[in-house]
């Protein structure tokens, strides 16, 4: 397979998108499982997700968008979702998203890039620390999945 390639997703991703998501999806990293109806919608745009992308197929995503519709806060942008195919994993795929993200979210003039992440997800927590996030806050027990209390880790970094 030729080497991935990152890109601003284009609607002509939505049906690979949206079977990445229900293929990846677990309670280990998302509270609930992806919606039945489009990939796309008025709140989930195209250009909001950066694909990883070789030979025609889409091998990981993350989404970047505002965390509010807020003044205050414009010069704020989110991670909103990551995902990496199950037979992509284990090749620094997340890792090259994460830093896509980062210069996207600098590029679009942002001074901050935050994100959520269940506090039993290490590995991800692990990842996210190693490319410069930090625990800004932690919101004990505020999930009950698989019949435990999870926590969800607010992590943020300057871009």
């Amino acid at each position: 397979m030729p080497e991935p390639y990152i890109r601003i997703a284009v609607p002509a991703d939505e049906e690979q998108l949206a079977a990445l998501d229900r293929a990846t999806w677990s309670t280990l990293h998302a509270v609930s499982p992806p919606p039945e109806g489009p990939f796309f919608d008025e709140r989930h745009l195209p250009e909001d997700y950066l694909v990883a992308e070789a030979g025609g197929q889409v091998l990981g995503y993350v989404r970047i968008a505002r965390p509010t519709r807020l003044a205050a806060n414009a010069h704020v942008l989110q991670i909103q979702g990551l995902a990496v195919a199950d037979d992509a994993r284990g090749q620094g795929l997340g890792r090259a998203l994460i830093r896509a993200a980062v210069e996207e979210a600098r590029g679009r003039g942002a001074r901050r890039l935050s994100l959520r992440v269940l506090g039993h997800n290490a590995p991800a927590r692990a990842l996210y620390e190693s490319e410069g996030f930090a625990v800004e806050g932690v919101q004990p027990q505020e999930f009950f999945l698989d019949g435990a209390y999870v926590d969800d880790v607010l992590m943020g970094r300057r871009v």
